[in-house]
């Protein structure tokens, strides 16, 4: 089975879960048979060898992260506060262009995009080559529009992609949900196929936190809450922030550790002023590698507050290095995750009772965590593997199902 896979970043070179999900996907589907011809819009060593990988524009690994981190508002905050706006638009016309000249001399079954930044290049290679096109959502512009309707022109792209695609595949049943409803496309286009956690790939702690000085505070008493992931309205921080007020309120030796970039930085950095929590909240930026395995090491609670998530892998690598999570039920991760504390993204009051509850219960947390671990070393990604190779075999044969 040869797959023309389209895809916007991959680990290392990736600004968020996106990349991960594709590379531990595609890790997967090679193990089983595939042949993946994946193409990718920078140039960058990656240092693969399951699947051949195609650097179709000359634009370097920066520039592609800081699009991966401006992708909901097409801007790039730099550290100063300057900004840099962010030509999504060109990145997304020169694939379409590469992808295009691609399709002509490749030899591939069927063509697997990834969400709506590869959506036109995947439908001018269908058109081209005559070949099914399965359209693969990892995220929705409503998803990223924090709910709202977001960039209309983007919302095209993605109506034309899921029209166009022979097959659509949601990462999650709350992303199926939403694309009947934002897009009127029958329930039986849409296949589930959840996100899942590669074990193996998991890279162990070592030596000392890289964040000393909280791990000072915590032997003084303290508790440290984290959240990882893009400073985005997506992710619904603004919410944690004003949870968080009335968590230090009641638990004053609490601090809030944000790890990202995004848009919102600024405007973060604004209210924790405004609610009075400055000394309680730490925010670091962009972080890769140990310190980014050790802001949820240091954690008693990672929290992911989202108003609309997709999927939201990033619970299960909390748990993987040694953090009890609290979810918001409007994520995909909710339906294979038990063991988990649960939230509505807009029930801050309850979100502090929550947050307030674990850090007052070692053992609650203890059991959690146990738990959710339990759960967590079951996880694969070969169920998730078995299934895109059925709808690959069943669509390259010229069934629809």
């Amino acid at each position: 089975m040869k797959i023309l896979m389209l895809g916007w970043e991959l680990p290392p070179h990736n600004s968020g879960g996106l990349g991960v999900a594709c590379f531990q996907l595609c890790k997967a589907l090679a193990q089983k048979g595939a042949d993946i011809e994946f193409i990718l819009p920078y140039t960058a060593e990656h240092n693969i060898d399951f699947m051949n990988i195609h650097s179709v524009s000359p634009q370097g690994v920066k520039d592609i992260i800081k699009s991966g981190i401006a992708y909901d508002s097409y801007k790039y905050v730099y550290v100063d506060g300057t900004e840099e706006v962010i030509d999504i638009y060109g990145q997304q016309l020169s694939y379409e262009l590469s992808v295009e000249r691609l399709a002509e001399i490749l030899e591939f079954d069927v063509i697997h995009a990834h969400d709506w930044l590869t959506f036109r290049a995947a439908m001018k290679a269908k058109i081209l080559s005559g070949k099914p096109m399965i359209a693969h959502v990892h995220s929705l512009e409503s998803d990223r529009a924090g709910g709202k309707s977001g960039n209309p022109y983007v919302h095209e792209i993605e109506y034309m992609g899921l029209m166009m695609a022979d097959k659509i595949v949601a990462v999650s049943e709350f992303t199926k949900q939403t694309i009947i409803s934002d897009y009127d496309i029958p329930a039986d286009k849409i296949d589930v196929v959840h996100n899942s956690i590669d074990i193996d790939m998991v890279q162990p702690l070592s030596g000392e936190n890289a964040y000393q000085y909280l791990a000072k505070m915590k032997a003084n008493g303290y508790k440290v809450v984290t959240n990882v992931g893009r400073l985005t309205i997506q992710k619904g921080l603004t919410n944690l922030l004003r949870a968080a007020k009335e968590v230090v309120y009641r638990m004053p030796k609490t601090i809030f550790l944000l790890v990202g970039s995004g848009d919102q930085y600024y405007e973060l950095i604004t209210l924790t002023a405004e609610l009075g929590i400055t000394k309680n909240v730490i925010m670091t930026g962009f972080q890769r590698g140990k310190q980014w395995r050790d802001a949820f090491a240091v954690a008693d609670l990672f929290v992911m507050p989202s108003v609309s998530e997709p999927f939201g892998i990033v619970p299960l690598e909390a748990i993987s290095y040694g953090a009890p999570t609290l979810i918001t039920k409007q994520s995909g991760v909710a339906e294979v995750l038990a063991n988990t504390l649960k939230v509505d993204f807009w029930d801050i009051s309850e979100m502090a009772n929550q947050i307030v509850g674990a850090l007052e219960s070692d053992s609650l947390r203890q059991v959690l965590l146990a738990n959710a671990l339990s759960e967590y070393q079951g996880m694969s990604w070969d169920n998730s593997a078995d299934k895109m190779m059925g709808l690959y075999q069943t669509h390259s044969a010229g069934v629809l199902t």
